[in-house]
C-alpha cells in the first residue's frame, strides 16, 4: 500500500492533506503553512456553508488569521457553469485573498479555475465523497453550452472529514461510489493500451488507484446508509485517484471508456427531472457499458485474429472523417471534438498491424490480466443498485435507443486508447453493438 506521504511527494500541485474525523480544526494551521501572511476567504454555497463553511470560517478567525467576509453562492441551481466563474472572479480579483473553498465538485471546480485565472492557489475543504476532483488538476466547466475541462492546478491543500461527507445530501456518496467503480474498467483499458504500445502503465499511479480500490467499493449498503467508516474509505479512494492523476499529469489512471459516455452527455447538457445529471451518475452507466464490452472481449480468441482482414477493412483517414461527420450529424460541438480527438489517435495500417499483432501474440496473458482486473457485470450492476446509484440508463433520462446511438460515437470521443478502440480496430463494433442492444442483449432495443 502506498502511504499518503508518498502520494503527496509525487503529487504535482497538492502539498498538504488533512483527512479524518475533526480535521477541519487543522485547516487554519494548514493555511498558515501554505500561505504565510495571506488573508483567507471562505467560498461556499448556502448548503455547504451550513454543513461546514461556517465552522471553517470560525476556526480561521479564532486562529488569529485575517479573514474576509465569506463569498456565498445564493443560486439554488448552482452548477459548474461559466457565469458563476465570472461572478466569483469579479469578487475575488478586487481582494488580495486566498480562497478556502468549502464544498464538493461544483464549488471546487469554480474556485480552482478562478484562482488559476488570478494567479493564486487555494485550499479545498471537501463536504462530500462525490468525485475525485478534490485532488485532481483541471476544472470541468460548462462554457458556451459545452462541458469543457480547463487546465489549472489542483488545490495546494485538501481537508476532508468523513463525518461531514457521510451527511452529504442524498445521491452525493452514490455519485462518488459510481465514479470510483469506474476505475475498475479504466484500469483494464490502461492494461490494453499498454499492450498495444499506446500508453505504458505507470506502476506508481496504477497502484495508487487500484491497491485499495476493491476495499473502498466493498460496502455499498453502508455507504448508502451514511456510515462514516465506509464513506471514509470511499473518500480516501477518490482522493488517491486524484493524486494519481497529478503524479503523471494525466487522467489516464482514473478514466477510460466509462468516462467517455459522461463526456458525450456533458456536451448534450444531460438533465433528468429538471436537474443536471451528476458526473458520477453518468459515469455509472458508462461503467456498465465498458464492463460489458470488456467481458465480451474475454469471449474472443484473439490468438486467431485475422489481422490481414482487419487491415483490409481499416478506413483511410478521409473515410473515417466521413463516417465521423455522419454519426455526429446535427451535433457541431461533438463533431468538432470527434474530428480532433480521432485524428490524434488515428494510425496507418503499418502501425495498426503492430497494435493487433501485440494483442494476438500476447492474448493469453492479456486476457488473464483483464479477467483479474474487472468486476463481473452483474456484480457491478448490483453494487450500483445497492448504493442507490443509477443502474439502468432510464434512471438518468437516457433511453436504450439513445444509449445505443451514444455507443456508436464513443470510439471518436477521446484521444485515448481503450477497450472500445480494440473493438473498433478489430472490426467488432457491429458485433458488440448487437450483443449489447440486440435481441436478448443487456439493453435490448425493442
Amino acid at each position: 500500500m502506498i502511504a499518503i506521504e508518498e502520494a503527496l511527494e509525487r503529487a504535482r500541485d497538492t502539498k498538504a492533506l488533512e483527512f479524518g474525523v475533526g480535521c477541519m480544526k487543522k485547516v487554519p494551521d494548514m493555511f498558515k503553512k501554505l500561505f504565510p501572511g495571506k488573508k483567507a476567504i471562505v467560498v461556499a454555497d448556502n448548503n455547504t456553508f451550513k454543513a461546514a463553511g461556517q465552522t471553517v470560517d470560525t476556526y480561521l478567525r479564532e486562529s488569529g488569521l485575517d479573514v474576509e467576509t465569506p463569498f456565498i453562492f445564493e443560486d439554488p441551481e448552482l452548477f459548474a457553469e461559466w457565469k458563476y466563474i465570472e461572478q466569483l472572479e469579479a469578487y475575488l480579483k478586487e481582494r488580495d485573498v486566498i480562497a478556502v473553498a468549502v464544498g464538493s465538485g461544483v464549488i471546487n471546480d469554480l474556485t480552482k479555475l478562478v484562482s488559476h485565472h488570478l494567479g493564486r492557489r487555494y485550499i479545498i475543504v471537501g463536504t462530500a465523497a462525490s468525485m475525485e476532483g478534490y485532488t485532481a488538476y483541471g476544472a470541468s466547466i460548462t462554457y458556451e453550452g459545452n462541458k469543457q475541462t480547463f487546465d489549472c492546478p489542483a488545490p495546494m491543500g485538501v481537508a476532508l472529514d468523513p463525518t461531514i461527507a457521510a451527511k452529504a445530501p442524498e445521491g452525493m456518496s452514490a455519485s462518488g461510489y459510481a465514479d470510483l467503480m469506474a476505475k475498475i474498467p479504466a484500469g483494464a483499458d490502461w492494461i490494453i493500451a499498454d499492450c498495444v504500445g499506446s500508453e505504458a502503465v505507470d506502476p506508481f499511479a496504477f497502484a495508487l488507484v487500484q491497491d485499495k480500490l476493491r476495499d473502498a467499493l466493498s460496502e455499498p449498503d453502508a455507504v448508502a446508509a451514511g456510515d462514516v467508516e465506509a464513506t471514509g474509505k470511499l473518500a480516501d479512494g477518490l482522493i488517491m485517484s486524484g493524486f494519481a492523476m497529478q503524479a503523471i499529469s494525466s487522467s489516464r489512471p482514473a478514466s477510460g471508456t466509462d468516462h467517455q459516455f459522461s463526456h458525450f452527455w456533458d456536451m448534450e447538457g444531460l438533465c433528468y427531472e429538471g436537474k443536471h445529471v451528476s458526473h458520477g451518475f453518468k459515469v455509472a452507466i458508462g461503467t456498465l457499458v465498458s464492463t460489458a464490452c470488456l467481458e465480451y472481449l474475454l469471449t474472443k480468441d484473439f490468438t486467431k485474429l485475422d489481422i490481414d482482414a482487419c487491415l483490409a477493412a481499416w478506413p483511410t483517414w478521409d473515410e473515417m472523417e466521413a463516417h465521423i461527420r455522419e454519426i455526429f450529424a446535427g451535433k457541431p460541438g461533438h463533431l468538432a471534438r470527434g474530428l480532433v480527438e480521432s485524428k490524434g489517435k488515428y494510425c496507418d495500417k503499418e502501425n495498426l498491424r503492430k497494435q493487433l499483432e501485440a494483442v494476438k501474440n500476447n492474448w493469453p496473458e492479456l486476457k488473464e490480466k483483464i479477467r483479474k482486473q474487472i468486476i463481473p457485470f452483474d456484480e457491478v450492476h448490483d453494487c450500483l443498485k445497492r448504493v442507490r446509484a443509477p443502474y439502468e440508463p432510464e434512471m438518468i433520462g437516457v433511453t436504450k435507443e439513445r444509449l445505443r446511438s451514444t455507443f456508436r460515437c464513443i470510439p471518436f470521443m477521446r484521444n485515448r486508447f481503450t477497450g472500445i478502440d480494440l473493438i473498433y480496430r478489430c472490426g467488432l463494433m457491429n458485433e458488440v453493438e448487437e450483443h449489447l442492444f440486440g435481441k436478448g442483449g443487456k439493453w435490448e432495443v425493442k
